[in-house]
């Protein structure tokens, strides 16, 4: 009966104890977290947003996305944010219209060309890490690549001159399977079997294409000796804790994947979406925040490499007030400035991400039902 006593006293003493002491620490926790602050695991020299700043910004870029992007119809998310610190975040519309899944901020939504960002980052801290050069030939990694002049450089600024993938079928006039679904290396076979003449000499003149990205995850996956989607994660993501973003793989992921839309139903899927590199990531604003403030800090990526990101290559654009880096564009503002940006549009998916570097500030815009308002963020960059 005593050490019954003794017992009950002792829970009773523990019980009233307790909770003021677990109190505590959750408090302590929950003021030392701020879930409007985005960061990463590595080292960067920022300033404190004000609240002044906040609220400032947060009311202009509210009014804007209520204006020019967030009308009836968006299906999509949206952030604005400086150092890390959320100005503006917005979600709306289904990741899947048929069950109702809502997008929200955990919501991985395809990035289609944005993607070629990511994919040259990889290539950089390859760079960084001297595994590969930039001028280096693609047929040292590549030794079967018809086109002898060509350099991981020219692939990523667009100027090797390679004929587009989605034109092949067309090149070729007969014999193509429409029904097989693509790989990158069946993309590269394509290449050495037909040795597609070039569209415009090397390095002479600039010329959009995907293909550029096909043959640069191809380049990835000889110089770590890892599947392109396991590269990109050990380089990019995992380190950076993007736990939102992934290489899709068609045959994985088709049916589990936040869906595209046009007017009048889902986009249907088609031979090339297993093509990684171009596309095929798919991530969320707050994990492409994260993204952004990594380059910020020298821990992540040696400056001077990345600094050849944001060279001008092609004087002929320039003339235009626009030109293309290495994976990033390029647009002269009227005030002098060069602000670098890149969009993105994959089937009913449109994407816009734009590192504002002078300003620390990243917005970005991400849509799963085919529209351009996806692209008026250019508009919010340039009066930000």
């Amino acid at each position: 009966m005593k050490t019954l006593f003794i017992s009950i006293i002792s829970f009773f003493l523990f019980f009233i104890s307790s909770p003021k002491s677990l109190h505590n620490t959750i408090d302590f926790s929950r003021k030392n977290t701020d879930s409007t602050l985005i960061s990463i695991p590595f080292p960067i020299k920022f300033g404190k947003v004000s609240d002044e700043y906040l609220l400032e910004k947060s009311t202009k870029v509210d009014s804007f996305y209520n204006a020019f992007i967030g009308t009836a119809g968006f299906s999509g998310s949206f952030i604005v944010a400086k150092n890390g610190k959320i100005i503006s975040e917005k979600y709306q519309g289904f990741a899947n219209q048929r069950t109702k899944e809502l997008i929200t901020a955990n919501t991985p939504l395809h990035l289609a060309s944005v993607s070629k960002v990511l994919t040259a980052t990889a290539i950089l801290k390859l760079v960084e890490n001297d595994n590969v050069l930039l001028d280096q030939k693609v047929t040292d990694w590549l030794p079967s690549f018809p086109y002898k002049s060509t350099t991981i450089r020219t692939l990523l600024n667009h100027r090797s001159g390679l004929q587009h993938y989605s034109r092949f079928s067309a090149l070729l006039k007969t014999g193509w399977n429409k029904k097989k679904i693509l790989t990158n290396q069946d993309v590269l076979d394509l290449m050495v079997k037909h040795k597609f003449r070039l569209l415009t000499p090397h390095d002479t003149r600039f010329d959009y294409c995907n293909t550029n990205y096909i043959i640069l995850a191809l380049i990835i996956e000889k110089a770590t000796g890892l599947k392109y989607e396991k590269a990109m994660n050990e380089l990019i993501f995992k380190p950076l804790g993007m736990k939102n973003t992934f290489v899709f793989d068609y045959f994985r992921d088709k049916d589990t994947v936040s869906l595209s839309y046009r007017k009048g139903g889902m986009n249907p899927w088609d031979q090339f979406d297993n093509l990684n590199g171009d596309k095929n990531i798919y991530s969320t604003p707050r994990d492409l925040v994260k993204f952004d403030l990594a380059t910020y800090s020298p821990d992540f990526i040696n400056p001077e490499v990345l600094k050849e990101a944001y060279i001008s290559y092609s004087p002929y654009l320039l003339k235009h007030k626009k030109d293309y880096g290495l994976g990033i564009r390029m647009k002269q503002l009227p005030n002098g400035e060069n602000l670098w940006y890149h969009n993105g549009w994959w089937h009913g998916n449109t994407s816009s991400f734009i590192p504002m570097k002078k300003d620390t500030v990243t917005i970005i815009c991400l849509s799963n039902v085919y529209t351009t308002r996806t692209y008026e963020t250019m508009k919010l960059a340039e009066i930000y």
